[in-house]
């Protein structure tokens, strides 16, 4: 039977106090959205973190408003399925509703959200398996080792990123804002990632991602029925 690891579990009203228990030691700290990715991740000992921030009473990651140009700001704590039933999300940007909508199944979701699909950790056979199975193999580049299982001579790690969402922002030109005691940056959701299966995105470990904003576009796409 897996178990999680034994941590601190903290549970943030506001996004400084959350920000704040990310930043001191950040390697030591890991947020937790909906906790899909994360949870399974937690059992097979791949983060053994000393504390684990909750995200889920952030109102402000819930937020979803028109800008100024007319573009469209979601907030990385909507669940996949706020996301693919929300009405301008479908009338304006199909393809990330649709997107949304095929992740999965209907239970995950709901747990699910935005910004944890975005920011979701590369996946490979050789690396998502149990303490004992890793141990019994010898351990990879992403977890404690020096060799890539999948290129054994290789010096990088080939780990998969495999969520749905990037895409369809990336061909809307969205971009994505961070969100860290020392400020906030936008970065373009085509640059947020990186051909390191170790590390796939810029995303620093104390940094939150906020939201999403979608341009305005143009009548291009149909939107969904």
């Amino acid at each position: 039977m897996l178990v999680v690891p034994t941590f601190r579990l903290l549970t943030p009203r506001a996004l400084p106090e959350a920000l704040d228990a990310l930043s001191p030691t950040p390697d030591e700290a890991i947020p937790l959205a909906g906790g899909t990715d994360l949870v399974p991740n937690l059992k097979h000992g791949l983060f053994t973190p000393d504390r684990v921030v909750s995200l889920r009473r952030l109102d402000a990651l819930r937020d979803v408003h028109e800008t100024e140009s007319g573009g469209l700001f979601l907030g990385a704590g909507l669940s996949l399925t706020q996301v693919a039933a929300h009405p301008l999300v479908r009338s304006r940007y199909p393809a990330l509703a649709e997107a949304a909508s095929l992740i999965a199944g209907p239970q995950l979701r709901e747990m699910g959200t935005l910004g944890g699909n975005l920011c979701l950790e590369t996946r490979c056979v050789y690396y998502n398996q149990t303490q004992f199975w890793r141990d019994a193999l010898g351990y990879c580049l992403k977890k404690d080792g020096t060799v890539c299982h999948v290129v054994p001579k290789g010096t990088r790690c080939v780990a998969a990123h495999s969520a749905d969402t990037p895409g369809p922002l990336m061909v809307y030109d969205a971009t994505m804002t961070l969100v860290s005691t020392g400020g906030e940056r936008t970065v373009p959701v085509l640059s947020f990632f990186r051909g390191d299966g170790v590390r796939n995105t810029v995303r620093q470990p104390d940094e939150l991602v906020l939201g999403v904003t979608c341009p305005r576009l143009g009548p291009t796409f149909a939107p969904l029925t």
